[in-house]
């Protein structure tokens, strides 16, 4: 058995075993081979150098090509010996001319690709010294359409709630301040007292969480009271922030991170203060450091209604479950068209 560099006089016989490597080893249904195109590399591929046969009698009987994939990678693209040859050391021999010559290249790794339903192919590679060092999934799209569903809305919404039992002072504030801050806003819900807060909804700060935390240190600058405005941002980030006479006194996001990157003090920033609430609404310290935990991604908290509920709950605050697109028909609320 003799194996010898591949020469443009082989051609024909290098495009008849590669058509029998592909009968025996079709490519994956989803993959459309272009003959013409493939035969055009393996010319490439025979001018370049990195082609070899192996020949036994005079007769062909296995085939191999590679290429490089730049200064110290090649690739091995084919690699094929007929059926009655196999398991006599023609394989080895072949790769053995091309690991020798793309070594005098400076090539440092040879990869090659292989089916995974290939297992002989496979077994025999994985005998060579081949790893697995990249695996590629494939999924018919209409599978992967319906194992994914229907995207979840990533809505956001949120509510202020000023610690009053004036709710004519709070409507007059809303009526001033929202078409100047917020411009955009259709509509507006301001309720009676509940629980010691005046609690207010509004369209535009449903739609960006910014507008909310605008509105909410507007209302409390010019009236002096202590607000907390809280919300969830795109179904993922629970945020509430407490207010006094206009300033930020405590800020809490349950993922710190989730809108970028921080530096530490920052992160440190966003966890709710205890102390800080139990001053500004009652709430015991525990329960506070219970109800506001924080986490690198969504994913490790409980979904962020769930953990709004339960932080609302803990500070005294009611109707905090929504927002203005959602808020329940109330005889004790005054709505505000625009």
């Amino acid at each position: 058995m003799n194996v010898r560099n591949a020469t443009p006089e082989d051609l024909a016989t290098l495009e008849g075993l590669w058509r029998a490597f592909k009968a025996e080893v079709p490519p994956p249904a989803h993959e459309d081979v272009d003959p013409a195109t493939e035969l055009a590399e393996i010319r490439a591929i025979v001018d370049s150098g990195l082609g070899w046969v192996a020949e036994r009698a005079g007769s062909a009987i296995g085939i191999a090509l590679a290429l490089r994939r730049g200064e110290r990678v090649g690739r091995i693209t084919g690699l094929y010996v007929v059926p009655a040859e196999r398991r006599t050391g023609v394989a080895d021999s072949l790769v053995r001319a091309v690991a020798a010559r793309l070594a005098e290249d400076g090539v440092e790794t040879i990869d090659l690709e292989v089916m995974a339903s290939n297992s002989a192919a496979r077994a025999v590679s994985a005998r060579w010294g081949f790893r697995d060092e990249v695996l590629v999934l494939a999924s018919p799209v209409t599978a992967l359409v319906e194992r994914l569903g229907v995207e979840a809305p990533t809505t956001s919404f949120g509510s202020i709630h000023v610690q009053t039992d004036d709710a004519d002072v709070i409507l007059k504030a809303v009526e001033m301040f929202v078409p100047r801050l917020l411009g955009r806003s259709t509509g507006s819900i301001v309720t009676q007292p509940r629980t010691g807060y005046v609690t207010v909804y509004d369209d535009a700060c449903d739609r960006d969480p910014a507008m909310l935390r605008r509105l909410a240190k507007e209302i409390s600058a010019r009236t002096g009271l202590v607000v907390i405005a809280i919300g969830v941002e795109q179904e993922a980030l629970v945020r509430m922030i407490l207010f006094d006479r206009g300033g930020i006194v405590d800020e809490y996001a349950s993922v710190p991170e989730f809108h970028g990157s921080l530096p530490p003090g920052e992160v440190v920033a966003l966890n709710a203060n205890p102390v800080v609430v139990e001053r500004y609404t009652g709430a015991a310290q525990a329960a506070v450091r219970a109800a506001a935990p924080v986490a690198r991604v969504p994913s490790d908290l409980p979904p962020a209604r769930e953990l709004l509920g339960g932080l609302a709950s803990v500070v005294g605050l009611t109707g905090a479950d929504h927002g203005w697109a959602d808020a329940p028909a109330d005889d004790q609320a005054i709505r505000i068209a625009r």
